[in-house]
């Protein structure tokens, strides 16, 4: 076998209108793809750095070179776990190896790791954070999608729910606090959130607060985010949390993520399975673990003002599965 070739580069898409959490605002996504070429063959895999996990995008650019040696010294998937740790930069790689991998069997990546064939699945599209009068707005264009997911920020938060309820008023709604939540406005949000009968609240409360939630009984099921990485936070965040919102970049790829799915669900906890913001290539590994996903989070490609060619074909927020020539 030939020795494997690395190549990594930093690519900007633009957001389309901007794109706000409680943590601030993006105008474009910055990822990190990873290439791997072998026997003429190349396999890609894109990140997305994430400051809110201590990484910048030279960081985790350079992290990705740092494996040149050792993928050209035969350096196999299935070994990458002890040659990195968890986190964007072994996504990409993880995400390369493993298309890689199935285009040299000629085989998909599912079939390859024993995962259900891919179908076309509903994702969430997500509503930035406004004022209520804005998101309301938002909520009205986006209110023929089945499933919408709210980003909310603190203050005013109530009325923002109101408001969003009030303008989709046949949507399943999902929040995202993004930890801005308090132990003293905790219950009142959630009343807010019972009484707009709003199916999953993800990360109430800052992830070294989340203690409190230890034997609460939430009016709405708690899914944890920033709280959760992989399998080693799983029993602590089963005392808190009724769903763990899964995402390659925090697990370190696709191969790890499926033992995370798998504890998860043997634990009891629900799935998500989410991104960060991306195109569609970054979506395309984390699209495989959507059949044992309760709620699908990968609308990534939706918020760009472009996406990759090709990309994931959306009939409206159904997602197809993706297209020949995309990952694997």
């Amino acid at each position: 076998m030939s020795e494997a070739r690395l190549d990594v580069a930093v690519e900007r898409w633009p957001i389309a209108g901007g794109f706000t959490i409680s943590r601030g605002t993006k105008t474009e996504a910055v990822v990190v793809v990873a290439s791997v070429t072998q026997g003429g063959i190349t396999g890609r895999g894109e990140c997305v750095p994430y400051a809110r996990y201590g990484e910048t995008v030279d960081g985790v650019a350079e992290s990705v070179r740092a494996q040149a040696g050792w993928l050209a010294a035969g350096g196999r998937r299935a070994d990458l776990a002890a040659a990195m740790p968890a986190g964007a930069a072994r996504n990409a790689l993880d995400a390369a190896l493993w298309a890689l991998e199935a285009r040299s069997a000629g085989r998909p990546v599912w079939a390859l790791a024993g995962l259900p064939e891919p179908r076309p699945t509903v994702t969430a599209f997500t509503l930035s954070l406004g004022d209520p009068g804005a998101m309301a707005a938002a909520a009205a264009r986006a209110a023929s999608r089945p499933l919408l997911k709210v980003k909310l920020g603190g203050d005013g938060d109530e009325e923002r729910i109101r408001a969003v309820r009030a303008a989709a008023p046949g949507a399943t709604l999902v929040v995202d606090a993004n930890e801005a939540w308090t132990e003293t406005n905790l219950d009142r949000h959630l009343a807010a959130c019972a009484q707009a009968g709003i199916a999953l609240i993800e990360q109430p409360l800052p992830a070294a607060a989340d203690a409190v939630l230890e034997g609460f009984a939430s009016p709405v099921p708690l899914c944890a985010d920033e709280s959760f990485h992989g399998r080693e936070t799983l029993d602590t965040v089963a005392r808190r949390y009724a769903f763990v919102n899964v995402k390659l970049d925090k697990t370190g790829g696709l191969t790890e993520a499926i033992e995370v799915a798998k504890a998860a669900r043997e634990r009891g906890l629900g799935l998500m399975v989410g991104c960060m913001l991306g195109s569609s290539l970054a979506m395309a590994p984390a699209f495989l673990l959507a059949p044992w996903a309760r709620f699908v989070d990968l609308d990534g490609p939706l918020l760009l003002a472009r996406d990759r060619v090709p990309g994931f074909a959306f009939d409206g927020s159904v997602m197809q599965p993706a297209p020949a020539g995309l990952w694997d």
